[in-house]
This record gives C-alpha cells, sequence and structure tokens, in this order.
C-alpha cells in the first residue's frame, strides 16, 4: 500500500485521486475475487498528461480504496491508452492453464514508422495473482486497422447468449462492433453513429451492457455510452453522450430518433465514463465511475502534487418517463457509512426573505438530501463553500422549471475563460416536488435530482476558509418535506 497525506488544498477527501501527479480516464474496471479493481490513465511523472500509463487501485466496497503499483507500463509498441478487463473464467485465451484469470484489452499508441503518424492498435496482458502484476501477450497487437487514425478504448464483455467475446471500440466518430471466441482472434461485425446523436468531437470510450427497464414487467434495453471529445467552438467542452436501443451480437440499433442526443451528465465535468465488468450476479448492479475533468481545461486546475480526480460512484438504471426510456445515476449505497448526522428538518415552509434556515451550518464535505414542494413561483436553492458572497450555488427555478450549478463565483476560476459559468437542465417537478441530493467534496459538487433522472457533475476550487452552507427562497414559497445534512468522513 503506497501511503499518503491527502492534506493538500483542494484534495477530494471521498473520491479517488492518485497519490500524485497526473489521472484522467478510468480503465479495465473489473470485479474479481472480491475485489473491485479501478485502472486509470496515469503519467508518473508529471501532473499534466503524458506518457500513459495504468495506474491501479482497488477496493472491497467502492468507498475506500488501495492504491496499487502502477500495472501497465509503455514498451516497444507504444504507451497504453484506455481499454477494459475482464474475468476469463473458462481460459478462452489459453493464459491460465485451464484456470482462470484477469485479461487486459487496451490501446497501444505509438507513432507509424511508414507515415509518421500516430497509430492505434488493440493489444492484451493478462493477470494471474489478481491484478498485482502483468504479462505482456507475446503477439500484441491483437486488432488493427490501418484505415483509421482515432482507433481505440476497447470495451470488452462476454456475450453468454451466444457464448462469445464482444468489443466495442472508438474509431473517429463512430463506433466499432467486434466479437470474438478468445480474446485473441477478432472478427468484424458492424459500425454505427455515423449519422447519429451529437458529432461535436472525437468519439471515446465506448461502452456497451443491457439493463432492465423498472416497473416495466420485464423488458430489458441496451446501453451504449460513448464520450465525445472537446470542441473549441463550445463552452461546454468535452462530454459524454448515451443511446438507447437493440444489441443482437453483431449490430445495435438506437431506440431513438438519429438526430435525438441524449446527455448523460448536464455539469461539466463527468466524461470518459465507463462500467465494471464481471459484478456478481448477485449484486445485480451496473456500477459506473467517470473522470470528474474536462479536456478544456484538464491540464491547467489550479493544483500542484496531482491532478484529477474520479466521480462517486454510480449505479445505473433504467426507467420510462414522458420522452421515453431513459437513464438514471444513483451514488452506490455504499457511501452511507460515511455520513455522519448534522441536520434534520421536516414539514417547514419557507418564504422567501425568512433568513437562512442553515445558518450555523458548516462543512466543506457535505451530503445534502432535500424532498421540497414548490409553487409555480418558486425559486429556491443552497449556496455552499460558501461565505461573504462567495459559494457555489444549486438553484432551481419553478419558473422556468431549470435545474443549475453557478460557480461564477466558487473560489479559482481564473484558469480557464470557459471554467466560470452557470449551466443547467430542464427539470420537471413530480408532483410538485424536487428532490435534491449533493455531495460537495473539497473540490466538486455531484447533484442527483429527482431520484438520479438528471445529474450535474461540477469542479470548483473554494477558498479552503469557506465553509457556510445557505438555503435561500429568492422568489414565491417553498415546503421543506424533509431536508437531511451529514458531514461525510474522509476516506483516507
Amino acid at each position: 500500500m503506497i501511503t499518503k497525506s491527502y492534506c493538500e488544498t483542494f484534495r477530494p477527501q471521498f473520491h479517488y485521486s492518485s497519490a500524485a501527479n497526473w489521472l484522467n480516464d478510468p480503465n479495465g474496471m473489473v470485479w474479481y475475487e472480491g475485489e473491485y479493481h479501478l485502472f486509470y490513465q496515469h503519467h508518473p511523472h508529471s501532473s499534466v498528461w503524458g506518457p500513459m500509463h495504468w495506474g491501479h487501485a482497488v477496493s472491497k466496497d467502492l468507498v475506500f480504496w488501495e492504491e496499487l503499483p502502477i500495472a501497465l507500463r509503455p514498451d516497444h509498441n507504444g504507451a497504453i491508452f484506455s481499454g477494459s478487463a475482464v474475468v476469463d473464467r473458462h481460459d478462452t485465451t489459453g493464459f491460465f492453464n485451464g484456470g482462470s484469470g484477469l485479461v487486459a484489452i487496451f490501446t497501444h499508441h505509438d507513432v507509424n514508422p511508414e507515415s509518421g503518424g500516430p497509430r492505434q492498435r488493440q493489444s492484451l496482458a493478462y493477470s494471474t495473482d489478481k491484478g498485482r502484476t502483468w504479462t505482456m501477450y507475446e503477439g500484441n497487437p491483437v486488432l488493427e486497422d490501418e484505415r483509421h487514425i482515432d482507433y481505440r478504448d476497447p470495451k470488452v464483455f462476454w456475450d453468454g447468449e451466444r457464448e462469445r467475446w464482444a468489443m466495442v471500440l472508438a474509431a473517429g466518430q463512430r463506433v466499432l462492433f467486434y466479437h470474438s471466441p478468445d480474446l485473441i482472434h477478432w472478427s468484424f461485425g458492424s459500425e454505427f453513429g455515423a449519422s447519429e446523436g451529437s458529432h461535436d468531437g472525437v468519439w471515446e470510450c465506448p461502452d456497451l451492457f443491457k439493463l432492465p427497464v423498472e416497473e416495466s414487467g420485464g423488458e430489458s434495453k441496451w446501453v451504449l455510452i460513448v464520450s465525445i471529445g472537446p470542441n473549441e467552438a463550445l463552452a461546454e467542452g468535452s462530454r459524454t453522450q448515451y443511446f438507447i436501443g437493440e444489441y443482437d451480437g453483431i449490430s445495435f440499433v438506437n431506440d431513438n430518433a438519429p438526430d435525438t442526443v441524449l446527455w448523460l451528465d448536464h455539469g461539466r465535468d463527468n466524461y470518459a465514463g465507463v462500467s465494471w465488468s464481471d459484478v456478481p450476479a448477485q449484486d445485480g448492479r451496473r456500477l459506473f465511475i467517470g473522470w470528474m475533468n474536462n479536456w478544456k481545461y484538464a491540464n491547467l486546475l489550479p493544483t500542484e502534487a496531482w491532478r484529477g480526480a474520479m466521480t462517486l460512484p454510480r449505479e445505473l438504471g433504467l426507467a420510462d418517463s414522458e420522452d421515453g426510456i431513459r437513464l438514471r445515476q444513483l451514488p452506490v449505497k455504499e457511501l452511507e457509512t460515511l455520513r455522519e448526522p448534522k441536520l434534520r428538518m421536516e414539514d417547514l415552509a419557507v418564504q422567501a426573505g425568512d433568513g437562512n434556515l442553515l445558518q450555523g451550518i458548516h462543512g466543506s464535505t457535505l451530503e445534502i438530501e432535500a424532498e421540497i414542494k414548490i409553487a409555480d413561483s418558486s425559486s429556491f436553492g443552497f449556496r455552499i463553500h460558501g461565505s461573504g458572497g462567495q459559494g457555489t450555488v444549486i438553484g432551481y427555478d419553478a419558473g422556468r422549471s431549470y435545474l443549475s450549478i453557478d460557480r461564477r463565483n466558487a473560489g479559482i476560476t481564473d484558469f480557464h475563460p470557459d471554467f466560470s459559468c452557470e449551466h443547467g437542465v430542464a427539470l420537471k417537478p413530480s408532483g410538485g416536488i424536487i428532490k435534491l441530493r449533493i455531495f460537495a467534496d473539497h473540490s466538486s459538487v455531484e447533484v442527483f435530482a429527482n431520484d438520479g433522472s438528471v445529474v450535474l457533475t461540477d469542479q470548483v476550487f473554494p477558498d479552503p476558509a469557506h465553509q457556510e452552507v445557505e438555503l435561500y427562497v429568492q422568489e414565491g414559497s417553498i415546503e421543506i418535506i424533509s431536508l437531511h445534512i451529514y458531514t461525510l468522513k474522509s476516506i483516507w
């Protein structure tokens, strides 16, 4: 285990960040023999992006993490870009002498000696000791296609219905589907996305999985997640979209109109997220984590010894809505072990001008659970990390049916012109009620609204001395059905 102080300014206290230096995309998430593995893009020699390695951490509960030594390092085939990991239970590769073990499938990135341009190919590594050490496959790379320059981020899973491996891979602004009997020999199936969804930037970090639709009587749908690189013309920067549809082992068919764009997160800082493989069937959850950052300013964040963190682990589900079947996200239940109750309030009417009911509540690591009944003219919200007019505002405007995060006065914002902003998403009340679950860490805020139907994730860099919390009603009135505030213990 690598010891860490985790006392630096802005260091997250209940989100994963590496002990030092650069971190970006989560990679190779897999559950194996009682451990959740989190690999990630890592530059061990600098706090800005550079030659990519796979960093590595493990957890037994998705809350407390142990950082392990670097898993994969650049070799003669190139740097180690994003990918996935699976449990080869039936030794389809032949790596495990009839037993089982972990196989990582990732992108090797180097320079093409013929063209002098970048080259991306898919390779394998395997581990016989629960991911502690890794052996590169001698036959690397196992998949290449010179037609594509951007050809990366393989997500692989066992297709039990067809008893073979399936892969979804990003290529330019579309995704490609492959299948294999042994993770070594791959056959092309189809491509998707040339005229569907958002094409604001290069497509990256795809994922594909099947989920039941809640309260549907047994219906299930396939979910295809695709991250999109930044576009200099757009303030949003890098984002993640998803598609709902059907997959038959060869092709994915989108249920929605081609021009429909479904965003996974409506904040500015949730990118490249993918789900864990091989979570036990008795658990039954689809677990997801993202890189809590944005390529617009990722190399410029006001931290020094470390740079980059992960979102909270989340459980994904599907629910029917008036707009169709949509993804929902909820923080994993294991996070409740960090709670220390601070305030409980119920059945209280509040009007504009009543003052701050939360005066005296302070903290920089908080969870706020609120169930609030609103009038048509209500405008209310929470200000966290506050003091003297400073703070991050999570606000709801009933007149516009709009939930927003305003980080313009949240602290340090001048490292990039697009960081200081207010942004949000349309959100209709359910039965006149808005539900909010807010997590505030030293340098982030995550908002889960209406049982996870809408999520906003943002980084913020407040003065550590600013720890006041405010509930405000700017217009009209609200009724607090319930309001619970917890401080959250550090995981370090």
